[in-house]
């Protein structure tokens, strides 16, 4: 059976253990800095390159401080992302702010931060205007409706809640150009987890196509135009690694046919990937708990959907590394589960694995993003802790585990006591 790596030891992980009890999300440091320069290498040629980190992908500062060291900017999407960012020191034009639904609170703040505003529907100048005043700098987020394929995670554009449409996009920039704004940026974020590099290839010639457009209609200069993330991992083992360089080189292609030779250069091209960038780093690590046999063999864990809900909600495939089995023969068909009371709470199902017992230790890979920052309470579950593993072997707690007294810091129970 195809496998997978894994970047640490068994006594390493039992030595975490020792100290963090499982389950946990583990991430692996050294992997993280060196694909973000992998990243940075592949598109260096490319005009004005930045890639703004999807905080909602991997919520935490000490992560998003490595980043930043790397350059990397910050996608944020909430007013408590854009507190996140600012506390990592990660302020101005280094932000992204691109979310819908907006409240006035979240707009204010991204302006105080200097924050580059991408703004999600037509009627959102006019608010934005209203609650926090129209910035030098706006950008606007296209959904190409039937131009564009999404997939299975986001969804078929023409579907999706977001963006301006063509018509609103000629619209909306003309309506801010008459207001003031000075500079413009475009966006679009179509796929989610999408493995073929092409699909990102051709979403930079359609922003290109139109940005000429636009441009030539308007009397206006872009920016920057933002091409989105949704750049996928290998979640399986057959599966290969998206190529960056080839992303890279089709979107120069795509930008010497289009931009440059309609004199548009200089056009700064941004990233907002997440995913890709924390993705593979990532682990869960949960022991088994019980095993039951009934009309299926199921490992029961003490980690749940709290800890990672993408098998439950899409669907997901994480591979399940054994620790110290990893050389045995996987001749047993399990259900790996949660003890959440629901059905769906599976990490695995039908998966052949080494003959189980109480007390293993399974690491589950790849959920360095979307694990733990999809986490919840429902059952009254606690979200575990987050660990780094330093370039050095060392290991450091960057998120504590929730405790039943977090649990509870939210209810009013000395309200309760003269509740009729």
């Amino acid at each position: 059976m195809v496998s997978k790596t894994l970047p640490f030891t068994q006594e390493k992980i039992t030595e975490i253990i020792e100290k963090y009890p499982t389950p946990f999300h583990v991430y692996d440091e050294k992997a993280i800095i060196e694909n973000a320069r992998k990243l940075k290498e592949a598109f260096r040629d490319v005009n004005g390159f930045k890639e703004y980190f999807a905080v909602k992908a991997l919520p935490n500062p000490y992560i998003m401080k490595l980043l930043k060291a790397e350059g990397f900017g910050a996608d944020c999407s909430s007013l408590p992302e854009l507190l996140l960012a600012e506390k990592t020191g990660i302020v101005g034009e280094n932000i992204m702010f691109s979310s819908n639904d907006t409240p006035a609170e979240e707009f204010i703040k991204a302006k105080e931060l200097g924050a580059i505003i991408n703004l999600d529907d037509i009627s959102h100048i006019e608010y934005l205007e209203e609650t926090a005043g129209l910035p030098e700098i706006v950008c606007c987020r296209y959904n190409p409706g039937p131009l564009k394929e999404g997939n299975a995670i986001i969804g078929n554009p023409e579907e999706a809640k977001y963006g301006f449409t063509r018509e609103q996009l000629f619209e909306g920039y003309r309506v801010m150009k008459e207001k003031g704004v000075k500079r413009f940026g475009m966006h679009t974020m179509v796929a989610s987890n999408e493995l073929d590099p092409e699909y990102f290839i051709e979403t930079a010639k359609i922003l290109f196509e139109l940005i000429a457009e636009l441009s030539k209609e308007l009397d206006i200069k872009f920016d920057f135009v933002n091409l989105g993330g949704g750049i996928g991992i290998p979640y399986r083992p057959e599966q290969e690694q998206v190529p960056y360089h080839v992303i890279a080189r089709g979107v120069s292609k795509a930008y010497d046919e289009t931009i440059r030779a309609n004199g548009l250069h200089p056009l700064k091209i941004f990233l907002e990937c997440g995913r890709v960038i924390t993705g593979p780093y990532g682990y869960l690590v949960t022991s088994v708990r019980h095993m039951k046999h009934i009309y299926k063999d199921y490992a029961g864990t003490d980690a749940c959907m709290a800890n990672l809900m993408r098998p439950a909600l899409y669907g997901a495939y994480h591979h399940i590394t054994v620790l110290g089995k990893e050389n045995e023969e996987a001749t047993h068909l399990y259900d790996v589960t949660g003890s959440l009371c629901e059905n769906n709470d599976k990490f695995a199902i039908d998966r052949l694995l080494p003959e189980l017992t109480r007390g293993d230790v399974l690491v589950i890979h790849d959920a360095g993003a979307h694990g733990h920052a999809m986490g919840f309470n429902y059952n009254g579950k606690l979200r575990s802790a987050e660990i780094l593993l330093r370039p050095d072997g060392s290991f450091v707690q960057i998120r504590k585990a929730e405790t039943i007294e977090d649990y509870f810091a939210t209810l009013d129970m000395e309200g309760l006591t003269s509740f009729e």
